[in-house]
């Protein structure tokens, strides 16, 4: 009898401590990674550029499995390596700056918001590193507050397309921007 029991309890150990160790990989991995303060010596993951020599909101990717962190110089930049075939269905982890929170000519890492729950100006008069860019918002408020004083449109993460990065006015706003002010 003694043998078998001696067996059967470092089996039973064994098992237990694979379950745990299971239970805490999977608590990891549902964990999001915390975002990276842009350095002055960075360089954009798209162009190349110094990311902090330029205005406007910044973008930062952290990839899902090798959590490599890919980061650009504007939220422009960031949304054309996002929406490459090879990585727009990856659960990559997104951060873009609260405009609401930093200035426009130097965004404050301190800023950083989930660029999956922002919203978005697209086609604004401000300038980011690249020319036309997406000013980010943490709420929909100070989007419409930005887009009232410097023109676009309000668009949520998962509809920015290709087409909103490469026109420089939404085409639903071009009609509006043609006479300057409203007449009463």
């Amino acid at each position: 009898m003694k043998p078998v029991r001696s067996v059967f309890l470092p089996a039973m150990l064994m098992f237990t401590a694979f379950l745990s160790g299971c239970s805490g990989e999977t608590e990891a991995v549902a964990e999001k990674p915390a975002p990276v303060h842009i350095e002055s010596g960075d360089e954009c993951h798209v162009c190349g550029m110094a990311i902090t020599r330029f205005p406007g909101p910044k973008g930062e990717v952290i990839t899902e499995k090798e959590q490599a962190v890919h980061k650009f110089c504007s939220t422009r930049d960031m949304f054309s390596w996002v929406l490459q075939p090879e990585n727009v269905n990856r659960n990559h982890t997104l951060y873009v700056h609260d405009m609401s929170q930093t200035e426009w000519d130097s965004p404050a890492d301190t800023a950083l918001i989930d660029a999956r729950d922002a919203f978005y100006v697209v086609g604004s008069e401000r300038k980011g590193a690249m020319g036309p860019t997406l000013a980010s918002f943490s709420t929909e408020a100070a989007a419409q507050g930005f887009m009232m004083k410097h023109g676009g449109e309000v668009v949520r993460y998962e509809a920015i397309t290709l087409e909103h990065l490469n026109a420089e006015m939404p085409m639903g706003n071009m009609h509006g921007s043609m006479h300057g002010s409203m007449h009463h």
